[in-house]
């Protein structure tokens, strides 16, 4: 019985299930081809966990040990860099809401940054993550 009991704890203790919308690290990521993208990162652990970007309106996350692209379904604001303040993005029935901030810095030439952000993440319309971002945003080199 104790045995079972033990079973029990330890298995409401495990690690969230594959469904979870949790966002993992995404290896290296390249400046984009053209525009601009915001490469963001945890707040809480400095890991790069979304690159948001303009062209293509795309948002890049990995869930479950995979790179998995989210295109943009709407955006509230124009922002700079082509990147709005509010971005709603989707796959399947993984939705992501990525609030950001976008400024200008002069030490930065052909980007800007990302002071704060909230990166929402649901799956299924059940489970949800909250995620608090910052990073830098970078451009195509000009042509």
């Amino acid at each position: 019985m104790i045995a079972l009991f033990l079973a029990l704890q330890a298995a409401a203790v495990a690690a969230p299930p594959a469904t979870s919308p949790l966002p993992d690290a995404l290896e290296r990521q390249s400046l984009p081809e053209r525009g601009c993208a915001a490469y963001l990162w945890s707040v809480a652990d400095r890991k790069l966990v979304a690159v948001a970007g303009a062209d293509p309106a795309r948002l890049r996350l990995a869930l479950a040990g995979k790179p998995a692209d989210l295109a943009r379904v709407a955006q509230v604001g124009s922002g700079e860099f082509g990147l709005g303040g509010t971005g709603d993005y989707r796959l399947g029935d993984i939705t992501a809401r990525l609030e950001m901030t976008v400024t200008t810095r002069p030490d930065l030439t052909d980007g800007g940054g990302v002071p704060q952000g909230v990166l929402t993440i649901a799956r299924g319309g059940t489970d949800q993550v909250i995620v608090p971002v910052a990073g830098l945003v970078g451009c195509a080199p000009a042509r």
